[in-house]
């Protein structure tokens, strides 16, 4: 492990460079076309949304094609309503994805948490195959299983049109009675070495078929006593170093597309706030010590662990300056159509008030951008 992860502090909030908005300003850097940089933000942003299919005068179109939303997220069930929410067939959805993508001016991020086993979007009540959950993935440890399992549940998202799985989740099974991880069979192994071979073999099927991932959840998530999205999460006392293993040894492997960073709140890392609003974690350790240069991407911000302690622009403002890139709303604790258009004004003001800098605008967009390079 890092010798510095005890060295990490308090939330820190970097410098900014001197920029302005559209109109400029007496002895500022040159003016920022307002209408650009408003979608430049919006492109950092994947949001969730209620319907099986849309029309032109849909909220979520129009977020897409007037704003720029970078992404969205689908989900099988509505958490609030308990309803069927995005996905009822493979006709169905694939004709929703095909309406969402051609509303977008650039490439769209369909995104999805289909894990496998019990994390599934798509599954036989909605006319998609059975999967095996991780849990038997990492018990078996084959290469050859794990290839042929995300093999086939990546054709599946293609076919679909979906392009970026939240998958694979590469915590430790530490804690047996673990609600978020254990419980729900969603840990290859509690062995960083089974952990790390099934989720090589996982990210490389993904990458084959054209879909991109995002390891989870950054700084380890396995030893925790509670679910981050019902509540606040504190690992002060059960979180270990070995629980970054995975991720270090990923990222040096160069196998990862994105990091997921988690809500919870560990003490040794920073006093203060959740890591996925941690500067000392998302830049100095995740950035600077493990050495990632690719896109962060937090859980969902209206998760409770986030919410109970901190309002939408609060936390908006933390998670950028803590270094993230990409900010997952998925509109399921709360059901918000203004989302985009109010986390957008959010982002645009902490520009105008020197919070965070342009610069650092571009180099998420870029980093986003290139998961998908130009051929």
């Amino acid at each position: 492990m890092a010798a510095g992860l005890n060295a990490c502090g308090a939330a820190k909030t970097p410098t900014p460079e001197v920029v302005t908005g559209s109109t400029g300003a007496t002895g500022a850097s040159p003016t920022m076309d307002e209408a650009a940089l408003r979608k430049k933000i919006a492109r950092m942003l994947i949001v969730g949304f209620r319907g099986d299919r849309v029309g032109p005068n849909d909220w979520i179109v129009k977020a897409i094609s007037e704003q720029g939303l970078g992404g969205v997220i689908l989900f099988d069930r509505d958490l609030l309503t308990g309803e069927s929410r995005n996905i009822n067939s493979p006709p169905q959805v694939t004709a929703l994805i095909k309406s969402l993508a051609e509303a977008a001016p650039g490439k769209l991020i369909v995104s999805i948490d289909q894990e496998g086993g019990k994390i599934a979007r798509l599954g036989p009540s909605n006319g998609f195959p059975a999967t095996r959950s991780q849990e038997e993935i990492g018990a078996i440890n084959s290469p050859a299983v794990t290839r042929g399992w995300a093999e086939g549940m990546a054709q599946t998202l293609v076919q679909i049109g979906v392009n970026f799985n939240f998958t694979p989740v590469v915590d430790l099974a530490v804690n047996p009675t673990n609600p978020a991880i254990a419980l729900l069979d969603r840990a290859f192994s509690a062995d960083p070495a089974v952990v790390v071979s099934c989720a090589t073999d996982t990210i490389d099927a993904y990458r084959r078929a054209g879909v991109r991932t995002s390891i989870k959840h950054f700084p380890g998530l396995g030893s925790a006593n509670g679910n981050t999205d019902f509540e606040a999460v504190d690992v002060t006392d059960t979180w270990t170093r070995a629980e970054i293993e995975p991720f270090q040894k990923l990222i040096q492997a160069g196998t990862v597309d994105t990091v997921m960073v988690t809500h919870f709140l560990n003490k040794h890392l920073d006093p203060d706030r959740p890591v996925s609003l941690s500067h000392a974690v998302v830049t100095d350790l995740l950035r600077g010590e493990l050495g990632w240069q690719g896109v962060v991407v937090t859980d969902d911000m209206q998760a409770e662990a986030i919410t109970s302690r901190y309002g939408r622009d609060e936390a908006t403002q933390y998670a950028l300056q803590a270094g993230v890139d990409q900010l997952v709303f998925c509109n399921q604790a709360v059901y918000d159509t203004a989302i985009v258009e109010q986390t957008v004004d959010k982002v645009l003001s902490m520009v105008k008030a020197n919070q965070i800098t342009v610069a650092q605008i571009d180099r998420s967009v870029a980093r986003i951008d290139a998961l998908w390079p130009p051929r």
